[in-house]
């Protein structure tokens, strides 16, 4: 539903696939990657420029990269809006992980849990944060790690904001966003009988095979779904946006696919199970002339193999 991964933004600008509803906030590097930083405001609200102004469905996946700079600052918030009803917030930083909503009495609902020790130190590090949505109830990720759940939200949402207290010397920090239909996070506990998986959380440095941190919450999900099914194979495709060459696109997303196989036999899953293949920009989903095209074609995907 909505992409973007700042990249197209020149640094000093506001990006034009988002509102400003109050406070500041500008696109810079940080940490070697493009990012959203919302520097000043107590409220900063930004939202995605959608035309359906209620667009969260049942089903929905929010996910976002986000870094804490050595300085800490206040942890950065997503926030819920419904059609009348209460707002909805998620707040994840290095205290823990957050969701309330503004309803009163029996009717609310305030849940918190800290962060797993195996994450380690939080901050100058980016971490990837996962909210997926089903009938309402929620389920929190950061990185490879589901650290929040909610039951029952007691609430319907329709849209999204970034929001948070941040200041020049510690401002809330967003990268790679994504809204998506559909329960892409809640695909564990259950037989395997898609004809494949698409995943855009599988990320790599920029022009490299090199995969980052933030991958790792879907290669998990994925290693699951081998485990539980022991007699599933898969072939794990490689795309890429139209930047560069076809040449040079087909062999970078060879490349990554490898490196996704690589990473799978080191977690413990049998070679044999796994073949690779790089498409490049040839297949694309949707049009590369949009930054929400060009992150959907930048994806893995794992096409079952039969027979």
């Amino acid at each position: 539903m909505f992409a973007d991964d700042f990249t197209t933004t020149q640094d000093g600008e506001f990006p034009d696939q988002w509102s400003l509803i109050s406070g500041q906030a500008v696109v810079n590097k940080v940490a070697d990657r493009s990012a959203f930083l919302l520097t000043d405001g107590n409220y900063a609200r930004v939202s995605p420029r959608v035309k359906n102004k209620s667009y969260l469905g049942p089903i929905y996946t929010v996910e976002y990269d986000t870094y804490t700079s050595p300085d800490g600052g206040y942890a950065p918030s997503l926030f819920f809006e419904s059609q009348g009803g209460p707002e909805g917030s998620v707040q994840v930083g290095e205290g823990g992980a957050e969701f309330g909503n503004g309803a009163s009495g029996d009717a609310g609902v305030k849940l918190n849990a800290r962060l797993p020790d195996a994450l380690g130190t939080y901050r100058s590090r980016w971490h990837h944060v996962a909210v997926a949505v089903k009938n309402n109830q929620m389920k929190v990720y950061v990185d490879q790690f589901r650290v929040l759940t909610v039951p029952d939200m007691k609430a319907t949402y329709g849209s999204i904001e970034l929001v948070g207290i941040g200041d020049q010397k510690t401002p809330l920090i967003y990268s790679n966003v994504r809204v998506a239909a559909g329960g892409g996070m809640n695909m564990l506990g259950q037989k395997f009988t898609d004809a494949k998986i698409v995943t855009h959380g599988i990320n790599f440095d920029v022009d490299k095979a090199t995969l980052r941190p933030e991958s790792m919450g879907t290669l998990n999900q994925i290693k699951r779904v081998l485990t539980d099914n022991p007699d599933l194979k898969f072939e794990i495709d490689g795309h890429t946006d139209n930047s560069g060459t076809t040449a040079h696109n087909i062999i970078l997303s060879q490349h990554r696919a490898d490196a996704v196989k690589e990473q799978l036999v080191t977690m413990g899953i049998d070679a044999s199970r796994l073949t690779t293949r790089g498409f490049g920009d040839t297949k694309p989903m949707t049009t590369n002339d949009t930054p929400d095209g060009k992150a959907n074609n930048r994806r893995v995907e794992f096409v079952r193999v039969t027979g």
